[in-house]
């Protein structure tokens, strides 16, 4: 696998090499830390995963991680579950988070951008005094620690502000966005009894307005546990009776006082699609999330105070927390409410422009639109500020990378990055030293013990394997809410490899140290014990004009044999005749090979997906081996639910 792209697609020239955040790290780390001075990347990894305490004592040293209360030691009990990390310290996330308003106050925190593309600047002093005067009415209003605040909200700053102010008091923060359904949110937020409910009246998309009072009153309805709920205004509406307004919450001139908490207190609960389930409720800590995204951000993305980072996201999202972060390293961060394609498809790139990002970050599925759509970013826009473009969600394909290289540009590095809300991280991804080659992610991330496994736990190189993290990483959930003898996060994780984290991909670490993503291994397709990946199939089918999205299911059947349909959802006016069909098996057996090719190709109205996106292959596969639909899928993590009913009927016509 390592030789088939020998050549890179970019490379950093020494000039960055040296500017870069890890570079300094590394000289520092050597000299006080006994990390390896030479042997650049790789031998800073290695170094890290084999000197686990020393590699996180660094971090938190590079980055000035202020502890109230210090450590008595870096990592107490290593056993995954149950990892302890730093016992005995206590800080608080919000305070790093704000601490950039000491020295640049008038400078912007955030910059919000609507479907106009009109940034609208905060600035880090308006931040700090809006989260002050609200940690001081949430205190007011009995808030404790370990209360938890939830959000029903889009990507505003008003949700920034909650997030910060939740986490000063101590509070534990969650979130949805509000095109999210009641059914939706209450499977979350009732899991976890929240006693404030933040929320707007309704939300901006694609040029119109979605009121969404009555399911804010819903909400309120159903969740008894409510102490306050408190109005955002953003489609100008009266605050419901009963309500507080957002306005008068935010307006006292005070600092903001900072709960110090234990390293492990929980920081917020973020959401797994919930597509077969209820949602599980993973819970992260304060000082586990700090640490990581420092890491993350300062070392890998390489921002700084100078940056502008940009990620379309939603509040849904994991995505949507770790550009939160990138508040730690002092960056402003742009906050972009609204649809990813309005008004046209370029409109990622128009954000970019208006806002001068310096990281823009976006899913693989967009970049394949723009790509598909024929858009042409460096010549329409100006992007001269762009250093790096990161992608996520999928993996991105190579046309993909292609296609960033020659349309945004060659000097651009692109990052395309893979993790999980589990760990609301990356395990490998994007490092500014290293050079990118086409379909793969540069390498794992450090303190990321990430290996690919057999069957039988025997590493892997060069070959496709189940995705494992054999050390544990600070922010892998201290527990799952509602969970108590942990049974139902360690079936989720622990259960193949006993202390081994398996987090459900297929990959390939190559002989360079790169990374390749195919897919999820629970919807693994497997051909006569041959492994594939879903995802190269949807590259190469997804290529040709006609295609708009592919889903590929691997079915065992009761007699013993395998049926792997393909599912193809055309582009208007595209017809699924006798020459597209040959067509598209003909891609698939050239570009992959014979055993790729489905057993039969099928016309369907839509792929259905998650509320964040991602394609459904697990729910649809049960639903074709007969499980019934409401058994198969939580019905309020799809996208559209309506479109499952083709292919419960096309289940109930093969039976």
């Amino acid at each position: 696998m390592s030789t088939v792209n020998p050549q890179p697609l970019w490379q950093p020239d020494p000039q960055r090499i040296t500017d870069a955040q890890i570079t300094a790290f590394q000289a520092w780390a050597a000299a006080h830390h006994g990390a390896p001075a030479e042997g650049g990347y790789p031998a800073l990894h290695r170094w890290s995963v084999e000197q686990l305490d020393t590699f996180w004592k660094a971090v938190t040293e590079w980055f000035d991680v202020r502890f109230s209360t210090p450590y008595a030691r870096v990592l107490g009990d290593r056993s995954m579950p149950g990892a302890q990390w730093f016992p005995g310290a206590t800080l608080n996330y919000a305070e790093h988070a704000l601490r950039a308003a000491d020295a640049r106050p008038d400078e912007p925190a955030l910059l919000h951008v609507d479907e106009t593309h009109e940034p609208r600047p905060v600035t880090w002093a308006e931040l700090r005094r809006q989260v002050g005067s609200l940690a001081a009415e949430l205190r007011a209003l009995g808030v404790r620690p370990g209360d938890r605040v939830s959000g029903y909200l889009p990507n505003v700053p008003e949700a920034v502000v909650a997030l910060l102010a939740t986490a000063a008091v101590g509070g534990v923060w969650t979130s949805c966005a509000p095109d999210f359904g009641a059914r939706s949110v209450l499977d979350r937020f009732q899991q976890i009894e929240p006693v404030v409910l933040v929320t707007v009246d309704g939300y901006r998309y694609g040029g119109k307005e979605h009121d969404r009072r009555d399911v804010v009153a819903e909400l309120r309805r159903e969740l008894p546990t409510l102490r306050a709920v408190v109005h955002v205004p953003l489609l100008g509406t009266p605050a419901p009776e009963g309500a507080l307004e957002w306005s008068s919450l935010t307006s006292a001139d005070v600092p903001p006082v900072f709960e110090q908490v234990p390293f492990e207190h929980p920081l917020w609960v973020l959401y797994s699609s919930g597509t077969t389930g209820l949602p599980k409720a993973i819970v992260q800590s304060q000082g586990g999330i700090l640490v990581e995204h420092l890491k993350q951000l300062g070392l890998h993305c390489d921002l700084g105070p100078h940056d502008r980072f940009f990620w379309y996201t939603s509040t849904g999202w994991m995505m949507w927390n770790f550009l939160v972060s990138g508040l730690l390293t002092g960056t402003t961060i742009v906050l972009y409410d609204g649809s990813p394609g309005h008004p046209d498809t370029g409109a990622q790139w128009r954000v970019a422009e208006h806002t001068r990002a310096t990281l823009f970050g976006t899913s693989a599925a967009y970049v394949m639109a723009c790509r598909k759509a024929e858009v042409h970013p460096a010549r329409d826009f100006d992007l001269s500020t762009v250093r790096c473009v990161a992608t996520t969600g999928s993996p991105l394909p190579p046309d993909g990378f292609r296609w960033l290289h020659d349309e945004v540009g060659d000097d651009v590095w692109i990052a395309s990055v893979s993790g999980g809300t589990d760990v609301c991280s990356c395990f490998a991804g994007a490092v500014p030293t290293l050079p990118v080659h086409i379909g793969e992610l540069q390498a794992p991330c450090l303190g990321t013990d990430l290996q690919s496994w057999d069957q039988s736990g025997a590493p892997l190189v060069d070959e496709v394997g189940e995705l494992v993290v054999a050390s544990p990483m600070p922010s892998m959930p201290i527990h799952f809410w509602n969970d108590p003898d942990g049974t139902r996060y360690h079936d989720s994780y622990f259960a193949m490899y006993p202390g081994v984290w398996r987090h459900g991909d297929w990959i390939t670490l190559t002989a360079r140290g790169s990374v390749i993503i195919h897919g999820r291994s629970d919807s693994t397709l497997n051909r006569q014990g041959v492994r594939m990946g879903s995802a190269d199939i949807y590259e190469a089918v997804e290529r040709l004009p006609e295609i708009r999205e592919s889903l590929v299911i691997g079915v065992e059947q009761p007699d013993g044999g395998y049926w792997m349909p393909l599912f193809v959802h055309l582009a208007p006016g595209a017809v699924l005749d006798d020459a597209l069909l040959g067509r598209v098996k003909r891609t698939i057996r050239e570009q992959l090979s014979p055993r790729h090719v489905p057993d039969e190709i099928i016309e369907v109205p839509g792929i259905p997906h998650t509320l964040t996106g991602k394609r459904i292959e697990v729910p649809v596969k049960r639903l074709l081996q007969g499980t019934p639909l409401e058994k198969a899928v939580n019905p309020g993590s799809i996208d559209d639910l309506g479109l499952l009913h083709f292919y419960e009927d096309l289940a109930r016509k093969r039976a």
